[in-house]
């Protein structure tokens, strides 16, 4: 029984020195920006589009436009969307091993975005789904971003 609980200490005590390593300090310092609103944190301003395509529905044709973003001070990516002020849905931003999702409500004058993650020197792209009126009657869309590599 004495050798499982100091089996079990030294399990404990390796796991957090291996929590508080450089390495893996290093790792959380290099993507701060994770899941972060890119306005808010200022990486939105200088941020340019870098894929655009189209928010279509099967009912309604062209219902929006979506926009894979990057932030060159931030080195980050975001999804941003234009669509009625009426809809509500869903927007992801994609990259190799991670994603975010930013679920939004009808407003802001029909101008969503989501959140962001860390995409230096990797591949990103982005998504959305938006419906309005309950999505009855056809009454949704979706689009995607190409990737984009950099």
């Amino acid at each position: 029984m004495k050798l499982r609980v100091v089996a079990t200490a030294v399990g404990a005590a390796a796991v957090t020195l291996l929590a508080g390593s450089p390495a893996v300090a290093q790792a959380a310092a290099l993507k701060p920006y994770d899941h972060k609103d890119p306005y808010r944190s200022g990486c939105g301003n200088s941020a340019r589009a870098v894929r655009t395509a189209p928010i279509n529905s099967r009912a309604n044709g062209r219902v929006g436009t979506i926009k894979l973003m990057w932030s060159g001070k931030c080195k980050t990516n975001w999804t941003e969307i234009t669509t009625a002020t009426s809809a509500s849905g869903m927007i992801s931003v994609y990259r190799n091993g991670a994603s975010d999702t930013f679920h939004f409500k009808k407003g802001n004058g029909g101008r969503h975005w989501g959140n962001m993650l860390y995409a230096n020197n990797v591949c990103a792209w982005g998504s959305a789904t938006v419906q309005w009126n309950g999505g009855r009657g056809g009454q949704n869309g979706s689009g995607s971003t190409g990737k984009a590599c950099g």
